[in-house]
């Protein structure tokens, strides 16, 4: 954890060795209410002295007790504090631990939304603690937003406070919704159910018999004490507000699903976000106005005295059109900075970007400081003002940005690289970038290509950009069906994209202005995900680069989500692989050959989200491809210890495929996450990684260039030592080095009392052994982390490596809106610079790119 974090100390409440009775007791005199499940809470302050006080319990439930993190940001996300409440002690089964609290008293001198993140060590769902909290803020709201889950996103609410009564507040959804009550006490006979404007508009009975779905989905034991449960279905009613409905508790343990609230459905108005709040009058209007502002902050450098802007984008979450008051405020004394407009009407969900101007200091390291102010004109009088800010701050001189980085980058809570360097790049970030053989850079979004044109970044929308289809037909909205980018040694471009159930591959011989779609006909209504050849460091197809087509043809298990199945079968998947091999006519036309079925047995390729592995080379004649499969689940561990990766070559030549050739197991068996990946060097050699899920990559090189059928070298593990390595990311750099990037599982100082991943780099020198891994990044939190990392390489051999942190902690995440926005015209939206809004969407804290010019011994942010 980051020294600033601390481990405080605190006063006990309560032996360690007393009685639930008496525990009970403490918390009823000392702890407002307890609930369980981590998150965190939004909270609206007025100037003048903030106090909160946070509180913890260890229940000892299911395992041993975990420290407890408590991070206070300001409506800036600039971290106040971050705390860490100790493990009280005690194992599993033993009595709850004593009452623990941290406690806060700030002046505040502006008014704006804090957040107030809590997390608990290695439990990524805080099971196994209550907390709760006192505060004199304006007004709060929780959000109960535990780590991710690989099945439905589902938020249940945990009450854990039997001798006192409670509430439940939430914004109902105009829809019908069901209210699922389970672990009530046996006493409790009947809750009550109250609209917007305080009337019951329900009795719920409580049936004496045990319910468990929710703690099963908590993976909670349910005991075999008597207990209740209740089950209500409120109808239809599109005349609702925008006000809490309260539920009323006689006794206030529970396990709660509220549809709307906890659990959603097409049509909700605020998805993954499980608001509520346990009083009545803490209620404001956070869930309208999330997002209002973005970025929360932005650190800007230039040279002394220069004039520049920067954007911020205002944003609508609310069903209705709105007005949006924008306004600076200056801490200290006003400098030159003004904003493009003083509001901003939106209709619902609708995004505008607003410009600032500004003059940087005159003077090397100074900085200016000014606050951006959002409130919404139309808010409700029935609830406080909503209003915030996010900060620009205008440093004079170099970014740490534009200097070698010094590793690994440690991430910090609400902290990432514009805070920490002043990264702001002039160019796109939706996905990894792609260089043509002129080393332009080039990129795509969903819907949209941009390029570097004369040192500027255009975009294209990719449906105004196809211009002819073969065959024609009417054609819709196209959207791409992967995020690589492919060049022939003509220098044309391609894509795979598709409108409607039509795929296709797009080809492009001026560099991205028109397309044309050649359609891959076939399979339209089946599942499928897509692969293309891209340039990993000496492969450049003389013709179109071939394609792969992954078919999903069986799913074990498919009506039980992913994380409940059998371990055996969880990530196991069945794909056809079949290879598409295009030619160009004298005419610079395409004619795609049939499809040809490679395996019937892959394993798929849902990890090509990290990593974006290769899947095919080539070179001349020969197209080499590699894939894992899935095998028999029933089979051993010592029968088949892994997946098995094979590698076959198509002969474009004499129209032939070969035979496959078995590489190496990828442990475990049946795991989409161990798929390979193949690249070339420029001797024609080709290197295949083997992929696995948490331990050491295998590693082959063919003994002859371009020839997949003249042997292979031993497969060895890219390290003595016990890697857990997960998501492959593989280039060959100008030099015949190997770069290879991925998720490893990391331990020590960095976050102690809890695992943690992080991103690393091992590079292996041409005839020499795999160097040691390299830690390029380590996340702000706990437990599970993805980087969904790409790796690709420029013309000039430089590895560049595209990465977005994706924290399990939803509420880390929901607090984020992303930073993935549509171009239209000459802009560079995403960085922060002016441009034109559009689609976001969410899933991390923004997209970077880092690079190494020196072929691995440093790196730089792009």
């Amino acid at each position: 954890m980051k020294s600033t974090s601390r481990i405080i100390a605190l006063t006990l409440c309560l032996t360690l060795h007393g009685a639930i009775v008496a525990a009970q007791e403490l918390v009823e005199q000392q702890m407002p209410f307890s609930i369980g499940g981590v998150g965190g809470v939004y909270l609206l302050v007025e100037p003048g002295e903030l106090e909160i006080e946070v509180f913890k319990r260890d229940l000892n439930v299911r395992r041993r007790g975990w420290d407890m993190r408590v991070i206070l940001a300001g409506p800036d996300r600039e971290v106040i504090d971050d705390l860490v409440i100790p493990h009280s002690g005690g194992e599993q089964g033993d009595p709850p631990g004593p009452l623990q609290s941290v406690r806060w008293s700030r002046e505040v001198d502006r008014p704006g939304v804090y957040a107030l993140n809590i997390t608990t060590g290695t439990d990524r769902h805080g099971l196994d603690i209550a907390w709760g909290l006192r505060t004199n803020a304006e007004a709060w709201v929780i959000e109960t937003s535990r780590g991710h889950r690989d099945e439905r996103h589902v938020e249940p609410i945990a009450l854990f406070d039997a001798d006192r009564p409670a509430d439940v507040c939430f914004l109902p959804r105009p829809g019908e919704f069901e209210i699922e009550v389970e672990g009530l006490s046996p006493d409790v006979k009947e809750l009550a159910l109250f609209d917007d404007s305080g009337t019951q508009v329900a009795t719920i009975e409580v049936a004496q018999e045990q319910s468990t779905a929710i703690r099963d989905y908590l993976y909670l034991p349910s005991g075999d004490a008597p207990e209740g449960s209740a089950r209500y279905t409120v109808p239809e009613d599109e005349a609702r507000g925008h006000s809490p409905w309260r539920l009323h508790l006689p006794r206030g343990q529970a396990f709660l699903n509220i549809d709307g609230v906890t659990r959603w459905a097409g049509g909700d108005l605020y998805p993954s976000m499980a608001a509520w709040t346990p009083d009545l009058d803490s209620w404001f209007t956070v869930q309208e106005n999330r997002w209002l502002i973005s970025p929360y902050h932005r650190y800007v450098y230039r040279d002394p005295g220069a004039q520049d802007a920067i954007t911020f984008r205002v944003y609508n979450n609310a069903p209705e059109t709105r007005t949006i008051a924008l306004s600076l405020e200056f801490p200290d004394a006003e400098w030159p900075a003004a904003l493009s407009q003083g509001s901003v009407t939106l209709d619902p969900h609708e995004t505008e970007e607003v410009e600032g101007t500004f003059t940087a200091p005159d003077d090397n390291g100074e900085a200016l400081v000014c606050h951006v102010r959002a409130t919404p004109v139309q808010d409700t009088e029935r609830f406080p003002q909503y209003t915030t800010y996010a900060t620009l701050a205008v440093h004079a001189g170099q970014a740490p940005a534009d200097q070698p980085l010094d590793l690994p980058l440690e991430l910090s809570p609400y902290s990432h690289e514009n805070r920490q360097l002043g990264y702001l790049p002039d160019y796109v970030v939706h996905n990894q970038v792609y260089f043509d053989l002129e080393n332009r850079p080039y990129a795509i979004s969903s819907r949209d290509l941009y390029r570097r044109i004369d040192g500027e970044w255009i975009g294209t929308e990719i449906t105004d950009a196809v211009v002819r289809r073969v065959p024609e037909f009417d054609d819709g909205t196209w959207v791409t069906t992967s995020t690589k980018i492919a060049f022939d040694a003509d220098n044309d471009l391609y894509l795979l994209a598709r409108t409607g159930d039509t795929s296709a591959l797009l080809h492009s011989s001026d560099g991205g202005d028109t397309f044309t779609a050649y359609v891959i006909e076939g399979r339209e209504d089946e599942p499928k995900q897509w692969d293309i050849e891209q340039f990993s460091g000496h492969n450049v197809p003389d013709g179109p680069p071939p394609v792969l087509r992954f078919t999903r043809t069986h799913i074990d298990d498919p009506d039980i989500p992913t994380a409940r199945r059998d371990p055996r079968v969880r990530w196991r998947r069945v794909y056809d692989v079949e290879l598409i091999v295009a030619e160009k006519t004298a005419n610079g036309d395409l004619t795609l050959g049939e499809p040809m079925l490679v395996t019937d047995a892959c394993i798929g390729t849902a990890s090509f989200h990290s990593g974006a592995t290769s899947s095919l080379v080539s070179r001349d004649s020969q197209v080499h491809i590699v894939w894992g499969e899935a095998t028999d689940p029933e089979a051993s561990r010592e029968e088949i210890p892994g997946v098995p990766v094979y590698v076959a070559s198509y002969d474009r030549d004499t129209g032939e495929l070969g035979e496959p050739v078995f590489m190496s197991f990828g442990p475990p068996p049946n795991d989409t996450h161990n798929i390979p990946t193949i690249t070339m060097d420029s001797e024609g050699h080709i290197h295949v990684v083997v992929g696995t899920h948490g331990e050491p990559f295998h590693y082959l090189r063919s003994l002859e260039p371009n020839d997949a059928y003249a042997g292979w070298t031993e497969a060895v593990p890219t390290s003595e030592e016990t890697l857990r390595q997960t998501y492959i990311g593989l280039v060959c750099g100008a030099d015949d080095a190997l770069h290879l990037v991925f998720r490893l599982a990391g331990s020590g100082e960095h976050l102690p009392g809890s695992s943690w991943t992080g991103l690393a780099y091992q590079r292996k020198l041409p005839g020499q052994d795999w160097e040691d891994p390299v830690m390029l990044l380590v996340p702000p939190f706990g437990s599970y982390s993805n980087y969904l990392h790409r790796l690709t390489i420029d013309q000039e051999g430089a590895p560049v490596l595209s990465y977005n942190y994706w924290s399990t902690m939803v509420f880390y995440r929901n607090d984020s809106r992303g930073s993935r926005a549509r171009v239209e015209g000459t802009m560079a939206a995403v960085s922060g610079r002016p441009g034109t809004a559009g689609r976001i969407q969410r899933g991390g804290w923004g997209r970077a790119v880092m690079t190494s010019p020196d072929g691995g011994d440093t790196w730089r942010m792009w």
